[in-house]
């Protein structure tokens, strides 16, 4: 039988977070609590009426909790927030300190879900169609090296016309694999038995004439956050990494299906932030001085060497964009919601987002649409159309730009000549713009979430086993975390709305935007909205300091390049919700167009 309020507030609180009431307050409890001992017939629940748990607490307390949050209270506001604080709001911490613990599943998801189609409007795309570049007659190439640079568009045709088998180009990724990983530090599992035989019984089905699609017999690599039956899931986190899960996440078991050969688990930044994980840094194969970014660090590495076909990532907040771009890759972050996180590490609920990494635009579209669709184990997954055609004209599509960020950092001479490229090909360049609002305050719900999905981790202080220990990894992130205010969490929400609408009345003027990949206020937006991006490569620059995901440490100072080196540098397309088709139509024109694709870091 439930209990009332006061029920629960007066019987169920007693010895909650675990400390002695002192004898003082038992002796002497508040005037309030000896008013609701014993209501009278009819009286309603109260508020503040359990007795006193928890630690002592005075006005000095909230002073100096005061400078936490920032907010100010006078004298008399501090003294009665401290006269019943341990009647009042101490008690709500029952769930987590007791004595009615109750721990939460990693596969519980929120109440409260984020849903980036706003109300009233329309959702795009209209229909279902995909049709991918027709097939070539392209002869197979006579070297090892040039076959597994090959994009997985070319790489699917030779294996449908049997000019390649499945067994011939998993040992080609699979010894490619083992000799470069001690270069880049990109895997974590090589799967080489479990590969092995996924290629050997998809050439048996080609040879039957059962040929699944474009993802039959291509091996790929698989962010270790995408939970694989039987072999190891680390998350790139110490504590995990003797983790073995028993069931496919939803995104594997479709490659599955779509006979696609698992070859290996690639890195990722520890609990997926930045490079760093158990086995070290992930390396950029185009400069081995420097980390691939993150948290996707492992596909983006692997991918650029030619270790793989293609790499599944994840993005929250930049993982897919930014080692896409680092490494010289294509990445699409698909709209939140189209594919289906189930069995996914979770960071953040209203956040986490799965997608392909590859060597060209057509790659992507090939993978998503093996992926896509609802699963009954992530709540945020839903129905969604991808209407694509990689032969479709992109005349006349409205390009939208920024024109001050394309005048300043980080912007290069690159996203500019990508402008005048978007002009070249027939689009019309829009000049659109935002709000100057305080975008960077969404983070909170990043930090709250990622804080709350690890939070035994933290409190047990397992977290103090992860390789990176400073003061911008996670570990004190999710301490801080703790003290942030729900309430500000809860305005954080409603400027995320806010900012929807914002960005839903820019792409009622734009088919599309090109922005500087790794602009923060775009980055921040469009993963807190939901809106897919995708990140080419689209010329080259050059650096004279090895990059960083990580703070400045004065201590170790990064490497510097006397005379600079030459990297590759990508820009990133951002589209309308659930519109990835449009957006790599674009993206395959101007990947033609930029002519840079098909160049390999050098000793791969």
């Amino acid at each position: 039988m439930s209990k009332s309020r006061r029920e629960f507030l007066t019987q169920g609180s007693v010895g909650l977070l675990g400390v002695a009431v002192s004898s003082a307050a038992a002796q002497q409890p508040s005037p309030q609590l000896n008013a609701q001992t014993n209501p009278q017939p009819g009286a309603p629940p109260a508020f503040g009426t359990a007795p006193p748990v928890g630690p002592e607490v005075s006005a000095e307390t909230f002073a100096q909790a005061e400078r936490l949050v920032e907010v100010e209270m006078t004298p008399a506001d501090r003294a009665e927030a401290a006269s019943n604080w341990r009647m009042q709001m101490a008690p709500l911490y029952e769930r987590r300190v007791g004595p009615r613990k109750l721990a939460l599943e990693a596969t519980l998801a929120p109440a409260t879900q984020w849903n980036p189609s706003l109300p009233g409007l329309r959702k795009l795309p209209d229909r279902n169609e995909f049709v991918r570049s027709a097939a070539n007659a392209n002869p197979l190439p006579a070297t090892e090296e040039d076959i597994a640079f090959a994009p997985v568009t070319q790489l699917s045709r030779w294996i449908e016309s049997r000019k390649l088998t499945a067994m011939q180009l998993t040992e080609i990724y699979l010894t490619r694999l083992q000799r470069f990983d001690p270069k880049l530090r990109c895997v974590i599992t090589l799967t080489r038995d479990h590969a092995m035989e996924q290629a050997r019984r998809a050439d048996a089905e080609i040879a039957a004439g059962h040929y699944r699609g474009p993802l039959h017999g291509i091996p790929w690599g698989a962010k270790d956050l995408l939970d694989t039956a039987k072999i190891p899931t680390t998350y790139g986190a110490e504590p995990y990494r003797d983790r073995i899960p028993l069931e496919d996440s939803a995104v594997v078991q479709r490659l599955n299906a779509a006979g696609a050969i698992l070859v290996a688990k690639l890195s990722l930044g520890a609990l997926a932030l930045n490079d760093i994980w158990f086995g070290g840094q992930t390396m950029n194969p185009w400069l081995l001085e420097e980390g691939s970014s993150g948290s996707s660090a492992g596909p983006g590495a692997a991918t650029a060497a030619g270790l793989v076909g293609f790499a599944i990532g994840s993005e929250t907040g930049g993982s897919i964009v930014s080692p896409s771009m680092r490494c010289g890759v294509t990445g699409l972050r698909p709209t939140y919601g189209r594919v289906p996180r189930t069995g996914a590490m979770t960071l953040c609920w209203s956040l986490d987002k799965l997608g392909p990494m590859a060597r060209s635009v057509e790659d992507t579209m090939l993978v998503l649409n093996a992926i896509s669709g609802p699963d009954a184990g992530d709540v945020a997954s839903v129905p969604s159309k991808l209407d694509f055609n990689a032969g479709a004209s992109v005349t006349g599509l409205r390009v939208g730009y920024f024109p001050a960020w394309m005048k300043e950092n980080p912007a290069t001479d690159v996203d500019r000549a990508a402008l005048e490229t978007v002009k070249k090909l027939g689009m019309k360049p829009v000049e659109v713009s935002l709000p100057d609002w305080p975008y960077d305050s969404l983070n909170l719900i990043l930090f709250a979430e990622g804080a709350a999905a690890f939070e035994y981790l933290t409190l047990s202080h397992k977290v103090d086993e992860l390789k990176a220990q400073v003061p911008d990894a996670w570990p004190n992130v999710f301490r801080q975390a703790r003290f942030l205010s729900a309430v500000d969490f809860v305005q954080a929400d409603r400027l995320r709305r806010k900012v929807a609408e914002e960005m839903a009345r820019v792409f009622s003027q734009v088919d599309l935007l090109l922005i500087p990949s790794l602009r923060d206020e775009m980055l921040v937006i469009t993963n807190f909205t939901g809106h897919p991006s995708l990140t080419l490569r689209a010329g080259f620059v050059e650096v004279a300091e090895a990059r960083s995901d990580w703070a400045p440490d004065p201590k170790s100072p990064l490497p510097k390049f006397s005379p600079p080196r030459r990297v590759p540098h990508g820009v990133t397309l951002i589209g309308r919700l659930f519109d990835e088709g449009t957006l790599a139509e674009a993206g395959i024109a101007l990947e033609r167009a930029f002519g840079v694709s098909n160049e390999r870091p050098q000793g791969f």
